[in-house]
């Protein structure tokens, strides 16, 4: 049985569900569910569901019903779950609606989960955070290599291995990633660089500046090649007015509130403070390492 199961999973959402046809009187596959009796998935891949989109579709359901069904399976008498179509079922609780149609299906607990993957991937419903996640629940729920969670899902262990890489970032770079302030390509340029503090640092930049995926590309280019300060100081614009974006970055890079004092021609000095002993130490120690 475990074999027939572990065969079916490489082959999409249909190959891992039979139809379990509820008497409705007729030779429709499609039921209508009261509402009140159906549940999400708490082991839905996709946690993030736009409210203005919500709201259109709630008004275009009012209108036209319900066009495409949403899936279900039977987890006790007259209760369903969610295996798709979450969005359409809360989009139905705005619009009123008391029942809604749908396909009951057979489906086992070990599988529930993998379907609601498949499913929100093909249509392309979850952003690149949640897979991610699910990916990552997947493995651990079910003890899987990358290589065995690839042969179920059918997506290709290098494509896993970049999204599990995801969530080596600082939480706050997950949260943009999540509410797409930026994209897989500035995250997976910012995944190359190892100081977190450094990733930051990048990733608040390219919101300010709206940077594009070039545009970071060569920024973390030169920030793996050299030492960050030097970097930093060769990207900045040398108009006088912005010499203020220089001093962010040096600020943010030595920790400490760094001040400019420049002249008409464009000399000057940078003046790094230290609040004690133990702080010029560590000041020390961080141009020492540029030093090199």
């Amino acid at each position: 049985m475990a074999k027939q199961t572990k065969s079916a999973l490489g082959k999409g959402l249909s190959a891992l569900i039979t139809m379990d046809d509820l008497n409705t009187g007729g030779s429709s596959s499609i039921n209508e569910i009261e509402l009140s009796k159906i549940i999400p998935n708490p082991d839905q891949p996709r946690t993030v569901f736009d409210e203005e989109a919500l709201e259109e579709l709630a008004v275009s359901i009012q209108s036209l019903g319900l066009v495409q069904p949403i899936t279900l399976r039977e987890i006790g008498h007259d209760r369903y779950q969610i295996i798709s179509g979450e969005r359409r079922y809360r989009a139905s609780k705005k619009a009123g609606l008391k029942t809604v149609p749908a396909y009951v299906r057979k489906v086992s607990d070990e599988n529930i989960m993998e379907m609601a993957l498949i499913e929100n991937i093909q249509r392309e419903d979850l952003n690149a955070i949640e897979i991610a996640l699910a990916f990552q629940t997947l493995i651990d729920s079910y003890r899987l290599t990358q290589e065995k969670l690839s042969e179920r899902i059918g997506k290709k262990r290098a494509t896993i291995a970049n999204f599990l890489r995801l969530l080596k970032l600082p939480a706050e770079i997950q949260m943009g990633l999540k509410d797409k302030k930026i994209d897989m390509g500035h995250a997976k340029l910012v995944l190359s660089l190892d100081d977190p503090s450094t990733q930051l640092m990048v990733y608040e930049q390219i919101i300010e500046y709206g940077y594009s995926v070039r545009k970071t590309e060569e920024i973390v280019q030169a920030l793996n090649e050299e030492n960050p300060a030097k970097a930093l100081a060769k990207k900045q614009p040398k108009s006088p007015n912005e010499y203020g974006d220089l001093k962010n970055h040096l600020s943010a890079f030595f920790k400490t509130k760094v001040s400019f004092s420049i002249n008409d021609l464009g000399a000057g000095k940078i003046t790094i403070p230290f609040s004690s002993p133990e702080d010029l130490e560590r000041l020390i120690q961080m141009l020492d390492r540029i030093d090199r």
